[in-house]
């Protein structure tokens, strides 16, 4: 009834750490949705979405700032204030994060976080946020009892880039030349 958690069912069993992949069935109308869209409403939708990943981890781990380092950094990459090796090792120490970590659910969110910076540099990442947010949401919640949870979040992806799309024009912050 439901063939999205077949595959997240087989990956399980395979123990694989992402249990969606960018040729997931379930994810096929938000890439197409994303290729549709401009690299700016990628980046303000991807980076919209990473805030709320990161409030998620700050929660769990007071301290750890990398997370929030890398958003911020990628955010500063976006506008032009800083450049992309800099940016890029810091999505590097979010993704370090996960290494450190033992619940399944925030190594994929701290994965989702990094994916979702690096959309700043080309848009072919922003598939990798809903892998692993999705893949945390399964994991948080077992696959016996995420179907609504998973939906609902999926539906909130589409909503949010409907929503960038429409208000990426007012959007004041800067614009690195690259994304001009």
């Amino acid at each position: 009834m439901y063939p999205w958690l077949d595959e997240v069912n087989q990956n399980i069993k395979k123990r694989r750490q992402v249990l969606f992949s960018k040729d997931s069935e379930f994810l096929a109308d938000l890439a197409e949705l994303f290729a549709a869209r401009s690299h700016r409403v990628m980046v303000l939708w991807a980076l919209d979405f990473a805030a709320e990943s990161v409030a998620e981890l700050e929660r769990a781990y007071p301290e750890e700032r990398r997370p929030r380092e890398a958003l911020e950094a990628a955010r500063q990459w976006a506008a032009g204030e800083v450049k992309m090796r800099y940016a890029q090792r810091k999505i590097l120490d979010c993704h370090a994060v996960a290494r450190e970590l033992s619940d399944k659910a925030d190594i994929a969110a701290c994965h989702a976080v990094g994916q979702a910076c690096a959309v700043v540099h080309t848009a072919g990442h922003a598939l990798g946020y809903p892998m692993y947010d999705l893949t945390a949401i399964v994991r948080r919640l077992g696959p016996d009892s995420c179907r609504e949870a998973v939906e609902q979040r999926k539906a909130e992806y589409i909503a949010r880039l409907f929503y960038w799309d429409a208000h990426a024009p007012d959007y004041q912050g800067a614009w690195a030349e690259f994304l001009s």
